[in-house]
Order: structure tokens, then sequence, then C-alpha cells
């Protein structure tokens, strides 16, 4: 029986006016100003675009109906969010970027009803940002999330939170923050994790410098965090006490998804700038497109975009059906991360000095598409994770085989 991987009247429908509404209001604004969102204005601009989009009727598609979204599923967030990735500046106009949408994700599946109100509503209309707060200086947290070093003590009515956090993006006018924080256990054990709500004017938390990446699209900046005696009460813990990590998988797998859903429509963008430019470009007898070292780059392309499809499509369909999906999400965000890469250097070298020059966009979306393969794991933290699955399960199955005899 043939597995059905057709999308719906609804999502076709959806995947065309994003396109539509994309390439028409977008790209002048991210040419405009580099792809430098924040030289372009921010959460101002964030807000202008984010009111087309709602006029445009693509606003947050991965949202719940409830609070103004369209409640796609994984499966059907993948071509829209493609279309929306075409410009670095479509995630942030359909607020579908990192990690607001990862976010909203998460508190969706995990927020009680005062919190879904509280927090997810504003951050799903897109009337405040939200920052997710793990990731840590040396040697706290960050591949190794074990190493959390900051910690919650448990108070009267609820916890105060001390700790420091790098890298975290979007903190730069968040209107508040998931925070990851040691409720037990010490740096190093597996577990004793929670995750806490605070509204970022809450007393102790401190935005402090950016740290400027190569990146240049995401609101908010990748931001210095400092907590210093941060109250949260107790209604403001997501999920259950010590079972931070757990409810993390959430959102991490899904994210890593959405990541690379987004990321397609700029290695997409690539590879159709390049295959316009050697279609037309004359030289040695014919055109760039009728050599054979071009048309195996252009070959090669169509390759790795076509395989991080169908990873992705495999991935997505596992955590529809409610599973962890873990391998699967690793494998398509390692294969996809670097496959990416891999396009818009190919897309570079096709177009010559062009591709190097700020003439064409293809130097800044390198810039753009260069940190995925660090971004929600280094490919080489889930190759270390995808080869002790492996072998486990071979392990596993020898122990299983061993007792039968």
């Amino acid at each position: 029986m043939p597995i059905d991987l057709s999308y719906g009247p609804d999502v076709v429908d959806l995947v065309e006016k994003t396109s539509q509404f994309i390439r028409e209001e977008v790209p002048p604004i991210e040419e405009k100003f580099g792809g430098d969102i924040e030289a372009a204005g921010g959460d101002d601009v964030r807000r202008e675009m984010n009111a087309k989009a709602k006029e445009a009727g693509v606003f947050a598609p991965h949202a719940p109906v409830e609070f103004g979204g369209l409640g796609l599923d994984m499966s059907d967030r993948a071509p829209v969010f493609e279309s929306a990735g075409y410009s670095t500046f479509g995630p942030v106009a359909l607020h579908i970027g990192a990690p607001d949408e990862g976010n909203v994700h998460m508190l969706a599946h995990i927020a009680s009803e005062e919190q879904r109100h509280r927090y997810l509503a504003p951050l799903a209309t897109g009337d405040v940002r939200s920052a997710f707060a793990m990731t840590e200086p040396s040697p706290g947290a960050g591949s190794d999330p074990n190493a959390l070093r900051t910690a919650a003590v448990k108070v009267d009515g609820g916890w105060k939170i001390n700790g420091e956090k790098r890298f975290i993006t979007g903190a730069d006018g968040a209107g508040f923050f998931i925070i990851m924080a040691r409720t037990a256990g010490s740096p190093g054990d597996r577990g004793g994790a929670t995750m806490f709500l605070a509204p970022a004017d809450r007393e102790g938390i401190v935005v402090g410098r950016h740290i400027h990446t190569i990146d240049r699209s995401m609101v908010g900046g990748h931001c210095e965090v400092t907590f210093t005696d941060v109250f949260v009460p107790d209604e403001d813990v997501l999920g259950e006490v010590d079972e931070g990590y757990r409810y993390a998988q959430v959102r991490l797998g899904p994210a890593r998804m959405t990541h690379v859903m987004r990321w397609m429509g700029s290695a997409v963008r690539c590879h159709d700038i390049a295959v316009d430019y050697v279609s037309r470009r004359e030289g040695f007898g014919g055109t760039l497109g009728d050599l054979g070292m071009i048309q195996q780059m252009v070959a090669d392309n169509e390759i790795d975009l076509a395989a991080a499809r169908a990873l992705l499509v495999k991935a997505c369909a596992e955590l529809d059906l409610g599973k962890h999906a873990s391998n699967e999400t690793s494998i398509a965000k390692t294969f996809a991360a670097e496959a990416f890469n891999r396009i818009v250097d190919r897309s570079i070298q096709m177009c010559g000095g062009m591709g190097v020059s700020d003439d064409l966009p293809l130097a800044r979306l390198q810039r753009e598409l260069r940190p995925f393969r660090i971004y929600d794991g280094p490919s080489e933290v889930h190759r270390w994770a995808i080869a002790r699955r492996a072998i486990g399960r071979a392990r596993k199955a020898a122990a299983a085989a061993e007792a039968k005899r």
C-alpha cells in the first residue's frame, strides 16, 4: 500500500499564500538592511511584518487555533515553514522563528491553564517575545545539558534562582523567560532540572551584552543573562519539579525540525539563484549550465534538498504519532545542517565573483546557514548520540539472543 505524501488542499493553499507573501513583502526589507534584523528596526519591523502576515492570513501557522494560530501539526508545518524561510526575515514575519516558535509549541503541550492564558496567549499572538534560558558559560550547560549550574532553591511560596546564561536568543526585549535551573543533584548529574516561567521585568533578571555572531536575522540577539535571587512563585513552575529535561524533549525534537524547515527555504533560495545564473551566463561557447562540472553541482544540490526533505518528512511523521523520534530528528538535523552548507557553497561557486559579492545575497546567506551546524546541538553531538543508540541496540539484541540459548 503506497504511503500518501501529499498535503491537503488547505495546506497547499497556505503554502501558496505564504510564498506569495514572503516574496512580495519581505525581501525588500531584508535586502535594504543587509539581512540585519536589528538594523531594520528589531521589534518595530517585526510588529509591522506581523500585522501584514495577519492580514494575509499566514500568521502563526503553528500556534493553537484558540489563540489565533492555524494549528498545523509538524508534518503540515514543513512546506509552510520552508516557504517562509525563503527570506531570512520570513520566520520573523510569520512569528515562527526561534525561540518563540519552539516556546509556543512547548507551552501548548505543558503549560497549566493559567500559564496558557498568562504566557502562551500573548506569545502566540505576537504581543510579546520570549527566550529560553538554558545555555551557560563554561563549565556550565552547553552541548552537555547535565553540566547545568544555574540553581533554584525552594523558599516559602516558590523558588529563588541564581545563575548565568549565555547565547540566549531573543533575550533583549523578551517579555518573559523560560529558565532551566537545577533543583536536585550537582552539575554533571543526570536529571534534576526544572523549568520556570518569569516575566522579563522580574527583579534580579539582567540582560547583558549581545554576543555578536555571524548570523543577523534573529530579533533580540544572542545575549548574556544573569539571574540573581530571582523569585518565581510555585504557580510559575512549568511542568513538574525535577522533570525539566523530560519536558524539554517536547520542545527540542520539534524545534530541530522547524530549524530544518526554515533553513531549507534559505537553501532553496541559494539554489534558485545559482541555477538562474548558470542558465543565463554565457561562456565557453554556450552557457555555464551547459558545462558538465556545473551540471554536477546543480544535481548535487537537488539531491541534497530531496534527501533533507525526505528525512524531515520521516521525522515529522514520527513526532506527529507522539513518538520521541530522538534518532530521526538527530539524523535529519545533522544531515540537513551539513547539506544546506554544501548547497550554499556550491551556489557561490557556480556564481563565481558574483557569488562572493554583495550583488547577490549568497555570501550573506552562507553566514546565516553556517551556525545551523552548531545550533540545536552540534553535528558531532548528534553523531555521538546516533552511534550510541545503534551500539545500544546491538548489545541489547546480542543479550536477547544469548538469553534464548
